[in-house]
């Protein structure tokens, strides 16, 4: 059954004036940190500034009043920058924002159906190879603005964009490269100083180097390109609501990019998610989170925005600000709003170089570059390092969801080696029990084999079972299976036990299984095999099954374990 309850719903009984403080001082807060990253971020994507801000106004809310965390901010990331590039320059804007809206129902669908859980069954390496690929794919992106290079369209794809970058080398803009640099340096100074001084920590970097550099910019005429000069400002108005025009013969080849964001969409959402229940000692509603992802994604693109998620930077600012509730996400969309509408003539003089040094800064941050120190990789096994750089050199050097495709299959080879190499079956020597007689045939061959399985039957671990097919051990009148180390059988595992007791059968043998676990006992009975099988071939210990296999043969004896 649909569960649909928004955390806000919880958080309101009781909510008063001090609460509602708390939230107002970091609603405004992440508010102004917000609006220079969703510009930089909306860029660097290939979309307008304006297309970011909105994103981050109508994302933002809606993650913020429907979302299953508290103190989670919505609205355009950093993660997101290579995805979107890559969708623009092959499909268009228009394409971008109909992929956008098919995420928002995959995410829909994803936490209507309760899977928002499964999004933890990724590996640990798989996320730290994707997330620093992304890194390094966002700062890569960010040096044609940083260095002011004349490239008129970068192409979507690794090896023609460093292409072109080489080729354009030629044209770097010193007074471009300066704007950057400065811009760089008072951002990390900022950032240093803030640590200590009161006030300065009440003005987010991000947007201080913004002022200081649009500032300087309006009054001395800085020969950089600028939000102005490229994209003719921002509108100070309401966008225009409407569909984005759809062609029906493009549909198929979105299904893709579209799975692609809904799927970094989950990732990211409820990573930051899980980081902020740290910080407030609170649980998050997964799905509950991810339908409002999916209605944000929706509604986004309506309004000339496009893809959004939780974002880690601005919903840990919220928390040390003092949000604790949703509404301080909602105060962060209606702040941009009221910036929009009442500060947008200013922003023609922002410098892209500037937005471009807090991107850079972002993509250096969002990584953890500590993961590929060989010390660090030295701590962990083969096939984590393997799943590691694999993801990452897949992510910078092609695309994400060929990256998250393979990480996932390796990851899903491995544990599947790892699996079937703890499953293993030994010989249990019979002359341990007391009272077994004439356990070998007077040539020598043995008349009962009993043999201990340990771990699970499954399809990675059949071949555990040839040998007893192929008999190597001797041809018995009677086969004992220890099962009570196995915790699980599937179809195969079924299915091998099924064809040695076929091949047993037709030289006259029989099969015995004793200590059935749960899993494994509910599989023989459901399959059939029960009957069979036989139920009196089915013990509850080894000591019943010698005397079964004892009785098979004509003898009725007493036995004990020594």
């Amino acid at each position: 059954m649909i569960r649909f309850r928004p955390k806000l719903l919880d958080t309101l009984p009781g909510y008063g004036r001090a609460a509602f403080t708390h939230d107002l001082s970091a609603g405004i807060t992440v508010g102004v940190l917000a609006l220079p990253l969703a510009m930089a971020f909306a860029i660097a994507s290939g979309m307008s500034p304006a297309a970011g801000i909105w994103t981050a106004i109508v994302a933002g809310f809606l993650i913020s009043a429907l979302g299953g965390s508290r103190v989670q901010i919505g609205g355009p990331t950093g993660a997101f920058i290579p995805i979107v590039y890559a969708i623009v320059v092959d499909y268009g804007v228009q394409n971008l924002l109909i992929a956008t809206m098919m995420s928002g129902v995959m995410l829909l669908a994803m936490g209507a159906f309760r899977l928002g859980s499964m999004i933890r069954f990724i590996p640990l390496s798989v996320v730290i190879g994707f997330t620093n690929g992304i890194a390094v794919v966002i700062f890569i992106s960010q040096i044609k603005d940083f260095l002011g290079l004349s490239i008129e369209q970068m192409p979507g794809e690794f090896f023609g964009k460093m292409e072109a970058l080489f080729g354009a080398l030629d044209t770097i803009r010193l007074p471009t490269v300066a704007v950057a640099v400065a811009s760089l340096a008072v951002l990390l100074a900022w950032n240093r100083k803030a640590a200590t001084v009161a006030w300065m920590r009440r003005l987010p970097g991000p947007l201080a180097v913004l002022i200081i550099a649009t500032t300087v910019n309006a009054i001395v005429q800085l020969p950089v390109d600028t939000i102005g000069s490229r994209f003719g400002g921002i509108p100070q108005d309401l966008p225009g609501f409407g569909l984005p025009e759809l062609s029906f013969g493009t549909l198929g080849k979105l299904i893709a990019p579209a799975l692609t964001i809904a799927l970094l969409g989950a990732i990211e959402s409820l990573l930051s998610a899980r980081v902020a229940d740290n910080q407030i000692d609170d649980r998050h509603d997964p799905n509950q989170e991810l339908m409002a992802q999916g209605i944000a994604n929706v509604a986004a693109p309506l309004f000339g925005g496009f893809a959004a998620t939780g974002a880690i930077a601005r919903t840990a600012t919220n928390i040390r600000s003092g949000g604790r509730t949703p509404i301080a996400g909602m105060i962060h969309a209606g702040v941009l709003l009221a910036v929009v509408l009442a500060l947008a003539p200013l922003a023609s003089h922002i410098p892209l170089a500037t937005l471009s040094a807090i991107v850079v800064l972002v993509s250096v941050n969002m990584g953890e570059w500590h993961a590929f120190a060989p010390k660090e990789l030295a701590r962990y096994s083969n096939q984590y390092r393997v799943i590691l750089l694999g993801t990452f050199f897949v992510t910078v050097v092609f695309d994400l969801t060929l990256a998250v495709e393979l990480g996932m299959v390796l990851a899903s080879l491995f544990f599947i080696w790892r699996m079937s190499d703890l499953t293993r079956i030994e010989r249990i020597p019979l002359e341990d029990y007391y009272g077994v007689e004439a356990l070998s045939r007077p040539d020598g061959t043995p008349r009962i084999l009993a043999y201990r399985v340990f771990g699970s039957l499954f399809f990675g671990a059949a071949n555990k079972l040839e040998n007893l097919l192929l008999m190597q051990d001797g041809h018995p009148d009677v086969v004992i299976l220890d099962m009570e180390k196995v915790i699980s059988i599937d179809t195969t595992g079924l299915d091998m036990l099924q064809t040695l007791h076929r091949n047993l059968q037709k030289r006259g043998a029989d099969l015995i299984l004793c200590d059935l676990n749960s899993q494994p006992g509910s599989i023989v009975f459901r399959s059939g095999f029960l009957e069979k099988l036989g139920d009196e071939n089915v013990t509850s210990n080894i000591t019943e099954a010698l005397v079964r296999a004892q009785r098979l043969r004509g003898h009725d004896p007493e036995l004990s374990y020594a």
